[in-house]
């Protein structure tokens, strides 16, 4: 970028400020801290120049927007086009109550469904389990059996709005209901768009709602995987997730390196089982969190995007562009919001939805303030819907694209996350593969020791956490939370009790004997499984079906 001449002259001025001016500063008004750093513990320098980025090739490291290696974004005009999609991350208590919220979302001008399944729905147990008992639509909707799906979308035209559904060991059920769904409301499977998070090794690091085995379970994401490259093509098969490894405490470098060798490991999967990358790698999306750190936070999916490309490129020998663009959803960081002084919230998830914008997401959840204490109000929620309504229309940064190129302070950051994060995967594929990473405990210590590490800062005050360790007030119990009603369970119950009287049963065990076949045999279980929806076998009874073939994965 800068010649040799001119960075020669360059270093000899910086050295010549840094002797002279700013050390007469520093013995009358020191610095805060003898070194500063991100949030992620990455070393931030006083001063950022063209020396820091010298190396770097604007056609080969940054390129222009919607072209290889997309660090400026995937789509050649990004928001001054068509900006990110509004998602917000809800559902509750019962289908009919879960329908009522998206249809209020709608009315205020959210434009894409996000749906939170309970506790329950997402291990493979219905209502009525023994095991459900007391989380019956507390984190999510309770989805027993296409019954249920169809309440919860009734209204909604399946065929005018994308749905995001954050499931993962049974998405292959959800996914079936949907298209079930979709069917009864004569939208065919071709017509629906939308994303399953269907990310089960994130699972076994950081979150644990998994099901089967790893190969099992492997094997059922790539089955979606085939099955919809040919029936549903405008579906994201997978979402592959960094945000609950960010939630575990990992760093943006451990999110981004743990999130691409995770994707690596699906890549390989696919390809094994006889896909072509080209055909089912245009479908894979991401899913990131955003944290405080405004600037490493646009940093970290810069690099993410080029990183990803690279990969794809030169690792697995994709030849379409659409294979090696890193589509991705942001959530703002739920483990950043505090009950202390919960309207703070407001401004630090403001603060993260920026980045994620600057950063180039394709959509986007904000969290409500109120969501470290309960579920979100209707208030709460409009108010983070409107947060980024006010960022798209008012704050003036999506009229270019990428605005932040160019910092030398961005662009350092890019790199060095990028680096850092392949160094990571290095390490991963030494080991194995994620995978095998996993099984080792290599990925859960890592991220294990960031977050005691994190932890520690903020216990000696080193890190401030406005409201927690600095600036505390005193303070009112909480008043007006959202508490979901214990009679829920209840409804559930005998919503369930009601179906399986009335149902055709033969047909049901019909349909699960013949999953158990398949289950055996190599053929996709895709078809069979939307089969067993149809005949309104529960989500229970079918991941039961499968747990007797697969096995359950125990920690």
């Amino acid at each position: 970028m800068f010649d040799k001449e001119s960075l020669k002259k360059l270093e000899e001025e910086k050295a010549r400020w840094e002797s002279t001016t700013v050390e007469k500063v520093i013995k009358k008004a020191p610095e805060r801290y003898e070194k500063f750093y991100t949030g992620s513990n990455l070393e931030v320098e006083r001063l950022y120049t063209p020396l820091d980025v010298q190396e770097m090739e604007y056609t080969d490291d940054l390129g222009f927007p919607g072209e290889y290696p997309f660090t400026r974004g995937i789509q050649p005009t990004m928001y001054r086009g068509r900006l990110w999609t509004m998602r917000q991350y809800a559902g509750f208590g019962t289908a009919e109550e879960s329908n009522k919220r998206y249809k209020y979302l709608l009315s205020q001008g959210q434009t894409g469904l996000s749906v939170a399944f309970d506790l329950p729905t997402q291990i493979g147990y219905d209502s009525d389990h023994p095991l459900a008992q007391g989380e019956v639509g507390k984190v999510g909707v309770a989805i027993d059996s296409l019954q249920d799906m169809e309440i919860l979308f009734d209204g909604i035209p399946l065929d005018k709005v994308s749905t995001s559904m954050t499931i993962n060991a049974p998405a292959a059920i959800l996914l079936a209901m949907y298209i079930a769904v979709a069917e009864k409301q004569g939208v065919s499977s071709d017509k629906l768009s939308g994303t399953i998070q269907n990310d089960i090794l994130k699972e076994y690091v950081a979150r644990g709602t998994y099901i089967f085995p790893p190969e099992p379970s492997m094997r059922l994401i790539t089955d979606i995987f085939e099955f919809c490259s040919k029936h549903v093509p405008k579906w994201n098969t997978i979402s592959i997730s960094g945000y609950h490894i960010r939630e575990a405490g990992a760093t943006a470098v451990q999110e981004v390196a743990f999130t691409l060798a995770n994707g690596i490991a699906y890549v390989e999967a696919a390809i094994k089982a006889g896909l072509d990358v080209d055909k089912f790698a245009p479908r894979l999306s991401f899913f990131f969190n955003a944290h405080n750190d405004l600037f490493e936070e646009v940093a970290k999916f810069r690099a993410a995007r080029r990183l990803w490309a690279k990969i794809m490129k030169e690792r697995f020998k994709a030849k379409d562009p659409k294979s090696m663009m890193l589509r991705f959803h942001t959530q703002t960081a739920g483990s950043t919001l505090t009950a202390q002084q919960p309207d703070n919230n407001i401004v630090r998830v403001t603060i993260q939805a920026l980045a994620a914008v600057l950063g180039g997401t394709q959509s986007l959840h904000t969290n409500s303030r109120d969501e470290a204490l309960a579920l979100p109000t209707e208030d709460s929620v409009r108010i983070a819907l409107r947060t980024q309504q006010i960022i798209a229309y008012e704050s003036g940064v999506t009229e270019t694209i990428d605005p932040l190129a160019g910092s030398y302070y961005v662009e350092h950051l890019t790199n060095l996350i990028e680096q850092k994060a392949m160094e990571y995967i290095k390490k991963i594929d030494e080991l194995g593969g994620a995978p095998k990473a996993i099984e080792k405990g290599y990925i859960q210590q890592e991220i294990q020791d960031s977050a005691y590490r994190y932890q520690q800062e903020i216990e000696s005050g080193r890190r401030i956490v406005v409201g927690v360790n600095k600036f505390q007030i005193e303070e009112e119990p909480p008043k007006n939370l959202l508490k979901v009603d214990p009679e829920v369970e209840r409804i559930q119950k005998e919503k369930l009790s009601k179906l399986k009287a009335t149902r055709d049963n033969l047909a049901v065990k019909n349909a699960l004997d013949e999953l158990s076949k398949k289950a055996l045999s190599n053929e996709n279980l895709m078809p069979t499984i939307i089969t067993c929806v149809k005949t309104y076998a529960t989500l229970g009874e079918i991941c039961d079906t499968l747990r007797r073939v697969f096995g359950e994965y125990k920690a």
